[in-house]
């Protein structure tokens, strides 16, 4: 068996009861999209497929903002399957350098592989996808869906980016809707126009409903 299909093996056994929008199959679509964006780009697809296959195998926010435990998660995997030190490298540093945390977050380390699983994970919070998984997430955290007297806050430290508990549709302007013009490569950006228009009519509509005008 593949590196690869163990790997696949264990990410679907590791996250069989997570949260909807951070499951298997939230990992299977970020798999998906980074080989579809890696056709067009100069790769090793090794990293690039573990690297999206890992990305998320224990995301901070369900371990107490504990940004070590998934790194540490795949690297002890990929040890005991003997995948050579340079492999493991690149991909905890693509897990560690992945995440959005605001949008102030700089990252220390760049690939291209980096880059595409990057582009991967941020089209799965754009479009319809986006939208079902960011109100997903906050039945799951128990916000409002939305409070117009509560205004987004674009300029969030990391920090006050993880701890916001602000109503749901907050989370567009405060990210999604900054995902597009943070996309790496053209594959990616070209996808993202069209989820990202997507999403702005969904806004639209929600407006409309909301106000009894439509």
């Amino acid at each position: 068996m593949s590196i690869i299909d163990k790997t696949i093996l264990f990410v679907k056994e590791k996250l069989e009861n997570a949260e909807g929008g951070h499951d298997w199959f939230h990992m299977e679509r970020v798999y998906k999209n980074s080989l579809l964006i890696a056709k067009e780009e100069s790769c090793d697809l090794t990293v690039v497929q573990l690297g999206a296959l890992l990305h998320d195998i224990a995301d901070s926010k369900f371990h107490d903002g504990d940004e070590t435990v998934g790194p540490r998660t795949a690297r002890t995997f990929l040890e005991s399957e003997n995948v050579s030190e340079e492999i493991i490298a690149h991909v905890i540093n693509i897990i560690e350098n992945i995440s959005f945390k605001g949008g102030n977050f700089e990252k220390k380390f760049n690939s291209k592989e980096l880059e595409i699983v990057q582009d991967a994970d941020r089209l799965d919070a754009l479009g319809a996808i986006g939208i079902a998984r960011c109100f997903n997430y906050g039945g799951f955290k128990n916000r409002a869906l939305y409070n117009p007297e509560i205004k987004p806050n674009v300029n969030m430290s990391k920090e006050e980016y993880k701890n916001s508990e602000s109503p749901t549709l907050n989370h567009f302007y405060e990210k999604l809707l900054l995902l597009k013009d943070k996309m790496n490569t053209p594959t990616g950006k070209k996808i993202a126009e069209a989820r990202h228009q997507y999403m702005e009519d969904f806004l639209s509509q929600f407006y409309a409903e909301w106000e009894g005008s439509k």
